[in-house]
């Protein structure tokens, strides 16, 4: 009786906290789907997702990102209430994602990568992956020069990746803080190489690197992005709304002020092009505070935006910039870790 007690004490508490707390939480998923291997890690299961939504739907007020920026235009946030946005564009929001979020009637905001929406390429992460990390055989020795740099790494006995060497390692990824073979190290470090680089740069090493592999790559079909008619599919009924989300996925801080605003502007006008409306919310690739600058967000209020999203981990108060408007991560996690990480009370 006494544990009863205090367990009802305790969501009270929580529930009662959660009511006062100035505060709405914006969740950034990125994929819904079943992979084997998440090397990135940005892959929600479609069931986790669905425990997700259900307990937002059953314990907390989920607002679109548009009724939120409306409410800091005026002074206030409604106190508890949860945005849901997902990043990047992978077909998966559609087939997955969009079917889920319509089952449980809650609203979110995907945003949109343009640059691959009619290519056979996948995003470079997903590329090297494929490359290194899946079974296969790979010559012993990788160089590469970089910017007048060379860089060499040996596969040694890695270079063999059996089946089961697949299936034992399937579950890693750049979150943790070890490297099972000299390719997941490999992974590791052409992940760090890469993602200062502009797009021509990165296609260059990728293309050397399959070249080195003796591969073609192509998009996979759980790799893919949404072609411009399930874009369309996508927003069709109103309850998911596009934002942009660059051209080609870049570090906006390493880039001149033109070639900001050519991604930034460039996916918005691909964006209206493509569904015949506005298109007014962005959010930054990577998103942290060192991956754009007071430059970057001048483009953004300039280019007809209503707000931008970030990657820095806090809620949002009425004191926030609804240009560098913050959100929370979301993994694969279960419906406890989920509602224990996002602090409500089940």
């Amino acid at each position: 009786m006494k544990r009863r007690r205090h367990s009802k004490l305790r969501q009270a508490f929580q529930s009662l906290w959660h009511r006062l707390r100035p505060e709405v939480l914006v969740l950034r998923y990125h994929r819904i789907a079943n992979l084997s291997s998440d090397p990135h890690p940005v892959c929600v299961s479609p069931a986790r997702f669905a425990e997700h939504l259900e307990i937002l739907r059953k314990h907390r007020r989920v607002i679109s990102l548009r009724q939120l920026v409306a409410a800091l235009q005026n002074g206030h946030v409604p106190s508890g209430a949860v945005v849901v946005t997902l990043d990047d564009g992978y077909a998966d929001n559609l087939y997955q994602g969009k079917p889920l979020l319509e089952r449980f009637d809650l609203p979110a905001t995907v945003f949109v990568t343009t640059g691959h929406l009619r290519g056979r390429r996948e995003f470079w992460w997903d590329e090297i992956g494929q490359i290194l990390l899946q079974p296969g055989t790979l010559p012993e020795r990788l160089s590469l020069a970089v910017d007048g740099a060379q860089y060499d790494w040996d596969l040694n006995d890695a270079r063999h990746y059996r089946q089961e060497d697949f299936c034992r390692h399937q579950s890693w990824n750049l979150r943790v803080d070890h490297d099972p073979t000299p390719r997941h190290r490999l992974y590791r470090d052409l992940h760090r190489l890469l993602k200062p680089m502009p797009a021509g740069q990165q296609q260059k090493i990728l293309d050397d690197l399959a070249a080195w592999a003796g591969l073609s790559p192509c998009a996979r079909e759980t790799h893919r992005f949404l072609t411009p008619d399930e874009i369309i599919r996508l927003a069709d009924g109103g309850l998911i709304a596009v934002g942009a989300h660059t051209v080609t996925h870049p570090i906006l801080s390493q880039l001149s002020a033109s070639s900001q605003r050519d991604e930034i502007l460039g996916s918005k006008v691909q964006l209206e092009e493509i569904l015949g409306s506005p298109v007014t919310s962005f959010a930054y690739p990577y998103g942290s505070q060192s991956d754009y600058t007071k430059e970057t967000v001048a483009i953004i209020q300039e280019g007809g935006f209503d707000c931008a999203c970030s990657t820095i981990a806090h809620g949002v108060s009425k004191q926030a910039d609804r240009f560098e408007l913050p959100r929370v991560y979301v993994g694969n996690w279960s419906a406890d870790e989920f509602a224990r990480k996002m602090g409500f009370a089940i």
